[in-house]
């Protein structure tokens, strides 16, 4: 059985969220204190988080990213915001996918599943290789010679896409159903931000970034 945490301030979504997912066959753990989600996060074998972005002691934006310090964990952002700026924020702390509030049980179904499916399906191959470069499925990291890096599970598909078929040009559209697998409504801007977060992190670990990660202009990007 999966384990669920939910971290949201008013306790009456916590109960409603709840509710969605139980009957789904998943245990929740319900949180109204970031900080002590996070401590639960340290202590606790849970296979995804909810998050919500808009708490008083802590926003869900500076949560992500105190996770992502030592956890690979899935994360969906719960969010009363509809400004593209605000979304694609969340995405660059390091979340895997947002739901827009108010949002239709089934929305949060389809997204939760989704997502621990591909969790699960990943953990069938060990790794990917191509030259020096290893995408570890076991650990959601990418390895080069000594270095390693940890990646979020969005930069995870991301760079299994770009390994798996080098030389291909992927389009922004293509990578965007990889990376997401149902329907949505993301803007194709946030392949460009997700890219972009990976540039800046494979960069500071020593990867030779420029050589492998390229953008074919106007059309997307490939690992030549």
């Amino acid at each position: 059985m999966q384990t669920i945490l939910l971290v949201d301030d008013e306790q009456r979504m916590l109960d409603l969220v709840e509710l969605f997912l139980i009957p789904q066959g998943y245990t929740c753990i319900k949180e109204t204190s970031a900080k002590h989600a996070i401590e639960i996060l340290k202590k606790e074998k849970v296979h995804l988080v909810l998050l919500d972005v808009m708490m008083p002691e802590i926003d869900g934006w500076e949560v992500c990213k105190s996770i992502r310090k030592f956890s690979s964990v899935p994360i969906i952002m719960l969010t009363a915001r509809t400004n593209k700026i605000d979304l694609v924020k969340g995405l660059n702390t390091g979340a895997d996918d947002y739901i827009t509030k108010p949002f239709d049980e089934r929305e949060l179904v389809a997204r939760v599943n989704a997502l621990l499916r591909r969790v699960s399906d990943e953990t069938s191959q060990t790794s990917v290789a191509y030259n020096d470069y290893i995408l570890d499925t076991e650990t959601y990291s990418l390895k080069y010679l000594e270095r390693t890096v940890q990646l979020t599970l969005k930069e995870f598909y991301i760079m299994k896409a770009l390994i798996s078929r080098p030389t291909k040009t992927y389009t922004r559209e293509e990578l965007l159903q990889i990376a997401w697998e149902y329907e949505t409504e993301t803007d194709n801007r946030t392949v460009d931000s997700h890219i972009r977060n990976l540039r800046e992190k494979l960069k500071k670990a020593g990867f030779p970034t420029d050589e492998f990660l390229i953008t074919v202009w106007g059309i997307g990007y490939k690992w030549s």
